[in-house]
């Protein structure tokens, strides 16, 4: 049980609700970059937070190794995406909280190796909130989702995913059984206050 251990550098808070938002950053970021936005999200929630352990160019942090822009190199995809779910499904030990209320909040980067973790590992989610997404990865089996509610905040000027990328997303995560709401927004591959706002609503309509 070596991958099982609390080897990733993160941040943990406890929270009043028994909602733990999972949260995973995007190229660059690091365990602090997501936390006022899960705070946003949900101020009662539990955060979990860890740090990417790929580094590109010696310094720009991922959770998975990329080829070129948009090409990922599956099999560390595939590697690391298991490692992830390993490291939740101890944190969930050590930590004491409940697998079946864990949604991730991965944007970029971090929502890719989300959206591999429900294709992969899905017993470690309850749900996620995709922002700025892509299709990871085809897994040979699709999962049965089992109505898992995911929220995925595209761009419509998105300069590094083309619009095919989230749509082909909700598509697999919708035939694997998954309640997908796609939301797009007039903007780049940076947020915007709508969608968040958006995203606020759909998580308390799912997790009150």
């Amino acid at each position: 049980m070596s991958e099982a251990q609390l080897d990733f550098v993160h941040y943990h808070e406890e929270g009043s609700s028994p909602l733990t938002l999972l949260l995973l950053h995007g190229t660059g970021g690091d365990e602090q970059s997501l936390v006022p936005i899960g705070r946003q999200l949900a101020p009662d929630a539990r955060l979990l937070s860890p740090r990417g352990r790929v580094l590109e160019g010696g310094a720009q942090t991922r959770f998975f190794r990329r080829l070129a822009e948009g090409v990922f190199d599956l099999e560390d995809l595939i590697f690391r995406t298991h490692q992830l779910a390993d490291f939740v499904q101890a944190a969930s030990g050590t930590y004491g909280f409940d697998l079946k209320s864990v949604v991730a909040v991965g944007y970029s980067n971090g929502a890719n190796i989300a959206g591999a973790l429900l294709l992969l590992r899905p017993e470690v989610l309850a749900g996620a909130l995709l922002l700025r997404p892509m299709v990871p990865l085809l897994p040979e089996i699709l999962p049965s989702l089992g109505r898992r509610p995911v929220f995925i905040a595209a761009g419509e000027q998105d300069e590094l995913i083309t619009r095919d990328q989230p749509e082909a997303l909700a598509a697999l995560l919708r035939q694997a059984g998954a309640d997908v709401t796609l939301r797009w927004e007039p903007a780049t591959h940076k947020l915007s206050r709508q969608e968040l706002d958006a995203a606020v609503d759909w998580l308390r309509s799912h997790w009150g």
